[in-house]
């Protein structure tokens, strides 16, 4: 088992911080992934926020009606490894090019993914 600490995400439009409504879950709770687990409030909205991963409850860190900052940590997680591993692990790198750039080195059996754009914000282009 691995322990995540789950911080309250930056909900938008500036906020800065949310109020804790209540708790859908308890500590020692079973949760799957995007199960919602807790209900808080900030100046604009009532927002559910949902688990971030499948595991169990550890621990609850800020009671029913207490005021959180973002970023601060809001729950704790204990994950399987393997969940833990598969979130650390890199995705497959975006690749900034254009449709007819991706035909082009599809046809040349270029890889995109080892060559460095040259064009606006990194993107690949005919040259590169």
């Amino acid at each position: 088992m691995a322990e995540r600490v789950f911080a309250l995400p930056d909900l938008g439009e500036g906020l800065e911080e949310a109020t804790v409504n209540a708790w859908l879950v308890k500590e020692g709770d079973p949760v799957s992934l995007n199960q919602p687990i807790v209900e808080v409030e900030t100046a604009k909205a009532t927002v559910e926020i949902p688990s971030p991963f499948a595991g169990t409850i550890a621990r609850l860190h800020a009671p029913a009606g207490e005021t959180v900052r973002v970023g601060a940590p809001l729950v704790t997680f204990d994950v399987q490894d393997d969940d833990a591993a598969v979130e650390e692990e890199a995705g497959p790198a975006t690749v900034a090019a254009t449709p007819a750039v991706r035909h082009r080195a599809r046809e040349l059996g270029v890889e995109l993914a080892g060559i460095a754009g040259s064009g606006p914000d990194g993107r690949i282009t005919h040259e590169d």
